[in-house]
């Protein structure tokens, strides 16, 4: 790797916030275009709770922690620069200062965030400890492994039967746990549909799950016959949409201008993902809600091959006192 535009050690061209699909690809196309490039990660990947990722063309069922070491092996071949810690502050002048949780201080002409977002699910008792093997939240990552089984959906607002609906692709045998929605929140339109798809609507609170010799086979909702203790309802699959929270806050910190979503607050890009703010770029789930991880290492592609051409316009126009 040339190190032309390198001051010191803590100088580089580009430093990138979050190892992931969308950060790793990222500087995998800046590495390739010999740009001096850290990557900054701290460890914490949204998808590690799966045992495998689906759709994504020739890594279909690879497990997330294979597929970011071979991320990892593949970005140090280029020559790009790996650490494990968390960016604690970043301001901005003619270039970004960066500060790290270890204590150390990087500078960069151009910043990618990459933080993703982190999933807060909903406080039913024993949903957490079995998200991503039986409790799930996406059919398009799990639905091939969970098709024909006796599907639960926990709808936490009425997005939850646009989700029940979408399930009924890969099960007939599926019920929509109404759960903190009431029943007057269904349009007619909702009960036509989800009639036509044969879902059967459960009203009232899930509190709890059952699993049995470590495998979900349950739901149980409050109060009712049979007993005072509850309802259950015979199921192997519970799909839950839990609460997005953009790790945006670098972003923040920086000035980006943000735009408010059903899903949180996410930066305003342009179509190569720069923000607002120059130099600042934002890719995969740092940069919008529906980011599937090929999406996300597409996104960092795009973001990487833009940096590179910015920087070498710049230089460009420098030296030609432009």
């Amino acid at each position: 790797m040339t190190d032309k535009h390198a001051r010191n050690g803590d100088d580089y061209e580009v430093v990138v916030v979050g190892g992931g699909a969308a950060g790793l690809s990222a500087a995998l196309v800046l590495g390739r275009a010999r740009r001096r490039t850290l990557v900054v990660d701290a460890g914490e990947p949204r998808n590690a709770p799966s045992a495998h990722m689906q759709g994504y063309l020739s890594r279909d069922g690879m497990s997330p922690a294979e597929f970011l070491a071979v991320g990892r092996a593949e970005t140090a071949r280029y020559g790009v620069d790996l650490v494990r810690d968390r960016v604690v502050d970043a301001t901005r002048a003619a270039d970004f200062t960066v500060v790290l949780a270890g204590g150390r201080t990087v500078r960069a002409r151009q910043l990618v965030v990459a933080t993703g977002l982190k999933d807060e699910l909903p406080p039913v008792p024993g949903l957490a400890e079995r998200f991503g093997r039986d409790v799930l939240h996406c059919p398009y990552c799990h639905g091939w492994e969970a098709r024909d089984l006796p599907t639960g959906v926990l709808a936490t607002s009425p997005l939850g039967v646009h989700q029940a609906l979408m399930v009924t692709q890969w099960s007939k045998d599926v019920r929509l746990f109404l759960h903190e929605v009431s029943e007057d929140r269904l349009t007619g339109q909702d009960l036509r549909r989800l009639a036509a798809a044969g879902v059967t609507v459960v009203p009232g609170r899930v509190t709890g799950l059952v699993v049995t010799d470590d495998r979900l086979t349950g739901v149980r909702t409050a109060g009712g016959a049979p007993s005072a203790a509850g309802t259950v309802h015979d199921l192997e699959v519970l799909y839950a949409a839990p609460r997005a929270v953009p790790r945006n806050d670098l972003l923040v910190r920086l000035g980006a201008e943000l735009t408010e979503t059903p899903f949180g607050s996410y930066p305003v890009i342009d179509e190569r993902g720069l923000t607002s703010v120059p130099g600042l770029w934002a890719a995969g789930n740092a940069s919008g809600f529906t980011e599937q991880v090929i999406n996300a290492a597409s996104r960092g592609y795009r973001a990487g091959a833009a940096i590179n051409a910015e920087l070498l316009m710049a230089d460009l126009d420098a030296a030609a006192g432009v």
